[in-house]
């Protein structure tokens, strides 16, 4: 449906109706205007003829040549050329020159104009100009039926004349004269429509390459390229839609990009709110037990409840140890924001990843001792990695630390160095009891604690991992953690190559 109501609109079809419709209109105005108005030409025309012919022949007679072969001669070269028949008498009816064999119906018909009142006068005359000397006049023969334009009436010598053509042939000629305009009127249309065909489908061509390149950037597709050469307007039209693509492409991928710039942004910004919410309840909740235990036991000691010095003395080491926990906990949250909205700058740097595991466990000895702890480090080569060394301690710290609080079983904490291609693996393992599966995923999330009573004995806030994620992210290197069969493995990567 779509293709026919274009077909019936499209620019070739329009013009050839509009062609054909003034050039029917143009061969009607003409065939009518023949109708009406060339037989009144016509007849007017020869009206002059005769006119032209009576003053040739009254020259004649008033010069006395009448009676010479050259008059004669001129008589019927005038004759021939403007198709009519002349006819000059004597005062005795007798024939002085006639250019038509039958000058007897002539001279008939001369003497009943003359001597109308004698032989009956036609009633079927038109008399079309009257003058002393002559009379012009449309007559009717009702012997061969046809229709004449007559001149008749004397020359300057007192001859009788008469001129006459016949009307017959300007009907004729209007009929001949209408059908030639016909026949060339249809042969001018099947011309016409050919011609404008070929060239408005020349001119259509491009226009509809461009309205199909107008399509398919309406759906957003800018590959499409007006490929024609004219230097026409058409031509300059389709360079211009070149051009437009181009830029509409541009600006649409611009739009984009910024419109993923800004959605990146918002979500962003929705992550922040989210987090921020998340820690403000999270603090809230976390300093409620130790503010509570201060607030009470600073009390207590207010109010005298316990007057001995023992009793007096527990309670002041119940409120620093619980105000030294809540300073730990907000150095790990000043520490953790630093790292989160990259305030902290990461110095990357080689260094001997066994001297590090080796010096940290000489500085925690007296912590494995007094939990009874067995620790086992076997590396004895040095592995040099790539890493911000203070940041790569505290991220051993952390795992080291939160295995010393969990081991149990076999008391051991066993820590290894596995090289592969361009990276070094640090595994922390404790043995004891292995962490639910679907816990695993939320260990690094901030305040995430998978047993909360355990946790607050040895004053962990649930920070600890939350720093190892963040330091590991700010250089871009994997960790994680694993269960195994007689306990739980924290790991963490860095590279080896230079």
């Amino acid at each position: 449906m779509k293709q026919s109501n274009d077909a019936k609109k499209s620019i070739s079809r329009q013009f050839i109706l509009i062609f054909a419709t003034i050039l029917i209109g143009a061969i009607g105005l003409c065939i009518s205007l023949n109708d009406t108005l060339l037989k009144e030409y016509y007849l007017a025309n020869n009206q002059k003829v005769l006119l032209a012919a009576y003053r040739s022949l009254n020259k004649a007679s008033a010069e006395g040549n009448m009676d010479s072969d050259d008059f004669r001669i001129e008589v019927q070269r005038i004759s021939g050329i403007y198709n009519i028949s002349i006819l000059i008498i004597d005062q005795d009816s007798q024939v002085v020159v006639s250019s038509d064999h039958e000058s007897e119906m002539l001279t008939y018909d001369l003497q009943r104009n003359i001597f109308g009142t004698i032989y009956g006068q036609d009633q079927d005359a038109q008399i079309i100009e009257e003058d002393i000397d002559y009379t012009i006049q449309k007559s009717y023969d009702q012997r061969t039926g046809i229709n004449y334009l007559e001149m008749w009436g004397f020359l300057e010598n007192g001859d009788p004349f008469m001129i006459r053509t016949a009307m017959e042939g300007i009907e004729e000629s209007v009929k001949l004269a209408n059908r030639f305009l016909a026949y060339v009127g249809i042969l001018a249309l099947i011309a016409g429509v050919v011609a404008i065909w070929v060239v408005t489908t020349q001119i259509t061509r491009p226009i509809r390459q461009l309205a199909d390149i107008s399509l398919r950037m309406a759906e957003l597709d800018f590959d499409a390229r007006y490929t024609g050469s004219e230097e026409n307007e058409i031509g300059v039209l389709g360079r211009d839609m070149n051009r437009l693509s181009e830029r509409l492409k541009t600006t649409i991928s611009e739009l984009k990009s910024a419109n993923i710039e800004l959605t990146k942004d918002i979500e962003k910004r929705e992550e922040l709110d989210a987090m921020r919410s998340d820690f403000i309840s999270n603090v809230s909740h976390e300093l409620k037990t130790p503010l509570a235990l201060i607030m009470g036991y600073a009390e207590g000691l207010k109010m005298d409840i316990n007057d001995d010095p023992e009793s007096r003395n527990y309670y002041c080491e119940v409120i620093s140890d619980e105000a030294e926990k809540m300073n730990k906990m907000v150095k790990e949250l000043l520490t953790l924001n630093q790292l989160e909205f990259g305030n902290d700058p990461v110095p990357m740097e080689r260094f001997d990843m066994t001297e590090l595991i080796r010096n940290y466990l000489q500085s925690a000895v007296i912590l494995t001792q007094a939990a009874g702890v067995k620790v086992i480090f076997e590396q004895e080569e040095p592995v040099f990695v790539w890493g911000d060394e203070f940041k790569v301690e505290e991220v051993l710290m952390n795992y080291f630390t939160n295995a010393l609080h969990h081991v149990s079983g076999a008391m051991e904490i066993r820590i290894s160095i596995l090289q592969k291609d361009e990276h070094a693996r640090i595994c922390v393992f404790n043995t004891g009891e292995q962490i639910p599966e679907e816990e695993l995923e939320h260990l690094w999330e901030k305040f995430y604690k998978v047993d909360k009573a355990r946790t607050r004995e040895y004053g962990g806030s649930g920070i600890g991992l939350s720093i190892v994620k963040a330091i590991m992210e700010s250089m871009h290197q994997a960790y994680g953690v694993v269960n195994r069969e007689d306990g739980v493995e924290f790991w963490f990567e860095l590279e080896t190559k230079s």
